[in-house]
């Protein structure tokens, strides 16, 4: 089931909708609990969805939101999910909400641990706070990346720095929101522009550019020329020929499938890569390839499977 067109609204806005719409049973835009099975097609490849979040899906807990959300993976073929923000309830989040949402986050992997990572949710507006909490859910627990990072500051900022440089230090990528609103963006909300100038300081990072500015056809060419940006397919409208695009200017390495669940269906958002004309060996390294290839050294490092 396709979902609405909630993303062609200023970001501020869609997460007002989104709210409305779980109150209202919105959980039926996930688009995986109608089907009796996981499409044939999908079952050829190992797929990994690089962004995903308990927000918006059902249950009281932590726990019971991941056991609905991999309810509707496995109906989809999806292997693995990286989880991060935990319920993301609020955009400028204080040290003590960061906190709790990355808490909720382990709550949920714990649960799951053959099925989702986690990724560490931080603010370049508390960057001394940002490595103490990088140091206690990657460094020392379980999480294996950074991010999202929202709209607390423009992701250019010096304040990222030390962030990026502790993500180095551990080969963790890190994943950035980034979106281009036609009326201007929210204070702090980053742009594809603002990640490359971020990138480039930092050219040892690996950064995945989460929506790709939301107005894709822009966000690739702005990060086609930064190798160590790849681009996130998560969270704007299934259109047509993104993937196709993405893989023609970027090659087929620097592009990943993920979904924004559950404020996005997992259908919707799989069907960009799964209906793109694109050759299957392309289609591979979309879905899961790469973003195992991004994540391998760390994984490598704590133990993990790829």
């Amino acid at each position: 089931m396709q979902n609405t067109n909630e993303s062609s609204l200023p970001k501020f806005h869609r997460r007002t909708l989104l709210n409305s719409l779980a109150a209202g049973g919105a959980w039926e835009l996930l688009g995986g609990m109608r089907l009796s099975g996981a499409p044939q097609a999908a079952r050829r490849f190992r797929i990994w969805d690089d962004h995903s979040h308990l927000h918006l899906a059902p249950g009281a807990t932590p726990e019971e939101k991941m056991e609905a959300l991999i309810r509707c993976a496995d109906r989809l073929g999806i292997e693995r999910l990286i989880l991060s923000q935990g319920y993301s309830a609020d955009q400028h989040p204080t040290p003590d909400q960061l906190r709790e949402e990355n808490d909720r986050v382990l709550r949920a992997v714990r649960r799951f641990p053959d099925r989702a990572y986690g990724s560490v949710y931080l603010s370049p507006a508390y960057p001394d706070f940002s490595l103490q909490e990088f140091d206690r859910c990657v460094r020392d627990g379980p999480m294996v990346g950074i991010g999202e990072l929202e709209a607390d500051k423009r992701c250019n900022v010096p304040e990222m720095d030390a962030i990026v440089e502790r993500a180095v230090s551990m080969k963790a990528p890190i994943l950035q929101h980034t979106w281009m609103n036609a009326d201007g963006n929210g204070p702090g909300e980053s742009t594809p522009y603002d990640l490359v100038e971020l990138a480039r300081r930092h050219p040892d990072a690996n950064f995945i550019c989460a929506h790709t500015g939301g107005d894709w056809e822009r966000g690739i060419r702005i990060i086609r020329d930064t190798p160590n940006i790849t681009a996130g397919t998560a969270g704007f409208d299934p259109t047509s020929g993104v993937v196709e695009m993405a893989v023609r200017e970027l090659g087929p390495e620097r592009v990943v499938y993920g979904s924004d669940c559950a404020g996005r269906s997992f259908a919707s958002q799989l069907a960009k890569t799964m209906g793109a004309d694109i050759p299957d060996s392309a289609r591979e390294l979309v879905l899961g390839g790469n973003l195992r290839r991004l994540l391998g050294p760390i994984l490598r490092a704590k133990g993990y499977q790829a």
